[in-house]
């Protein structure tokens, strides 16, 4: 009986193919694929890493880092990864957490006795991980407006939050908060002497060899192998200014490359270890892949997937029966995603230097589909369909805008009285200036930005912003008689969707 059990394993073992072998997408139409994409979107580069069993199966920069001098993507190559940081920091203050140097049930004020959100019962119950969780009333990316890019300090970011009133109750439903997670990384030089900053460079950076990765605005804008952002206006690509992220540091600031997450993703599938070296507890791993607060994510193109929640600085749904562990980062010109699925040991990153693809998810999703061996799906004609819609359906706008303006070139009152300051008791001061006849935006916070405004008749404005970012937007003006009273900013929804009243002092 064992040597016929012996010979029927030796026989299982030569001739049966391998579970953990790599996928026939990736060894034989991954490159092509990729260039595919490239070309299709017009997405200039992309680094993708997949690991697998603890092993490196992919670590790949395709396309280019700079359109102007064509330097290849390389897995060194720097990308912002914008929210990916928020998963270094919810780890961070797990770590704590389990060491008893705080509580994530520990009240805000506790540590931050001056800490206010808008109303009073709200301020007083809020814990850190309320902030971790995105439950603290707010709608997804308010008062990003105000703070995204800012000359706003950390302490200013956490400050201004009293002045946001919140669209739901305290801890009624999911509303995604950049300034909230800043607060909670803020707590960790409080509770060790050290700085968000420094905590993660001592606790993972070092530890994990992640000797490119950094946090700081210098650390990509003088880096010889640093990815160059992009958009597209118009279907045009257009080169981006890289964003000053260091105020909300612990929610959007790290810069980093493959090479360097392959290892950070390695780690975190082997529970923490990493080189032989407990780097991270898994009790704090854990921890942050625990459902906090339900999302509705859910989405028709994934109809198999039944649950949608956040964890702390997380995503977490179910994806083919597996437990999907996620997030995406959006800058100006970059978006990215890194994804586990532990039960398979499977870590994907995908890094692109234009925010304007979808396909940061989309291969993410062919990797996974190989992997799993499903059935064979094309996430770039999904995503393509809807990107075209969306893109045809916002240029129609511009041009129905565009053609207002060009139908009503003149005002029916002096444009030199849209003249002066126009204030927001959230954002603070927009000044109106004239020059060459036509009006000028400059606001308090953003000293690079600008709005021209041309006229489109009853009293509004078409605003085209300085960065491409910020979009074509329309600005209605509140008058009475011939006395300009106020008027509604408005951005791209990305950045933000609420609109601002601005008074005219």
């Amino acid at each position: 009986m064992r040597k016929i059990f012996s010979a029927a394993f030796v026989f299982i073992l030569l001739f049966s193919p391998s579970i953990n072998a790599q996928p026939a997408f990736l060894k034989d139409s991954l490159d092509t694929y990729i260039a595919r994409i490239l070309e299709q979107w017009n997405i200039p580069g992309m680094a993708i890493c997949v690991v697998k069993d603890g092993k490196v199966e992919v670590m790949k920069g395709y396309g280019v880092r700079d359109v102007a001098t064509k330097a290849p993507v390389t897995d060194e190559t720097l990308f912002m990864i914008a929210s990916n940081s928020k998963a270094f920091t919810g780890t961070a203050l797990a770590i704590l957490d389990g060491e008893n140097r705080i509580s994530l049930d520990d009240k805000v004020t506790k540590w931050m006795p001056d800490f206010k959100l808008y109303d009073a019962y709200s301020t007083k119950e809020v814990t850190i991980r309320d902030l971790l969780c995105h439950r603290i009333g707010l709608e997804t990316f308010q008062g990003d407006f105000l703070n995204w890019g800012s000359n706003l300090s950390r302490k200013q970011v956490i400050d201004k939050m009293r002045l946001h009133k919140p669209a739901y109750p305290f801890r009624y439903t999911y509303g995604y908060c950049n300034a909230a997670f800043l607060t909670a990384g803020e707590i960790i030089p409080l509770a060790t002497d050290t700085s968000w900053d420094d905590f993660l460079k001592y606790r993972f950076f070092a530890p994990l060899k992640m000797t490119r990765t950094s946090t700081t605005y210098n650390g990509i804008t003088t880096d010889a192998n640093a990815a160059i952002p992009y958009t597209l206006f118009k279907r045009k690509l257009v080169k981006l200014a890289y964003p000053d992220l260091g105020n909300l540091g612990p929610a959007a600031s790290i810069n980093s490359c493959i090479k360097d997450l392959s290892h950070w993703i390695t780690a975190l599938l082997a529970n923490g270890m990493y080189d032989g070296n407990q780097v991270i507890p898994r009790k704090a791993i854990l921890l942050t892949r625990t459902p906090q607060m339900l999302v509705n994510h859910l989405s028709q193109n994934f109809p198999s997937t039944h649950f949608s929640a956040y964890g702390l600085g997380w995503e977490l749904s179910d994806f083919a029966g597996r437990k999907m562990i996620s997030h995406s980062g959006g800058a100006d010109g970059f978006v990215t995603a890194v994804c586990l699925i532990p039960e398979e040991k499977l870590g994907i990153v995908v890094l692109t230097n234009s925010d304007a693809n979808y396909m940061y998810d989309g291969v993410k999703r062919q990797i996974i589909d190989a992997y799993l061996d499903q059935p064979y799906r094309d996430y770039n004609a999904i995503y393509y369909s809807s990107f075209e819609k969306n893109t045809n359906a916002e240029i129609d706008q511009f041009s129905k805008l565009e053609d207002k303006v060009e139908a009503n070139n003149k005002s029916k009152f002096e444009i030199a009285s849209l003249a002066g300051k126009y204030e927001n008791e959230v954002y603070g001061l927009m000044e109106i200036k004239i020059e060459k006849k036509q009006p000028v935006m400059y606001f308090e916070h953003h000293s690079a930005l600008k709005g021209y405004l041309k006229y489109e008749g009853d009293n509004k404005f078409l605003c085209t912003y300085s960065s491409s970012m910020y979009g074509e937007k329309e600005i209605p003006f509140t008058m009475e008689g011939n006395v300009v009273k106020s008027c509604s900013v408005s951005v791209n929804d990305f950045i933000d969707y609420k609109v601002y009243e601005f008074v005219k002092k």
